[in-house]
């Protein structure tokens, strides 16, 4: 059974910093290109950040210099470090992993950027 679990949302204030983590299980890991979407209410779903097998990055605009996403092999986890977060970036976060035509996407996970 495939999971992608991920954790680290919450409440923060503008200008804070959090790092999301999301584990996969069932899914041969080290092969996935893995990245981080969000989506905020009433907005469609968008690509924040993407690692291939070997660790090449890419990032949307709105979040280059911001935000770091990462990748564990050994453990089967992605990371998505947030710094000076945003009101904008307030946005339910999921995890996705992807190989050749099958993909998996994980539950999701809440940001709320506000004062």
């Amino acid at each position: 059974q495939v999971q992608l679990v991920e954790s680290g949302g919450g409440l923060v204030q503008p200008g804070g910093s959090l790092r999301l983590s999301c584990v996969a299980s069932g899914i041969g890991f080290t092969h996935y290109d893995m990245a981080w979407y969000r989506q905020a209410p009433g907005q469609q779903r968008e690509l924040v950040a993407r690692i291939t097998p070997y660790s090449i990055t890419d990032y949307a605009v709105s979040v280059k210099g911001r935000f770091t996403i990462s990748r564990d092999n050994a453990k089967n986890t992605l990371y998505l470090q947030m710094n000076s977060l945003k009101p904008e970036d307030t946005a339910v976060y999921s995890c996705n992993a992807r190989w050749v035509t099958t993909e998996y996407w994980g539950q999701g996970t809440q940001v709320t950027v506000s004062s």
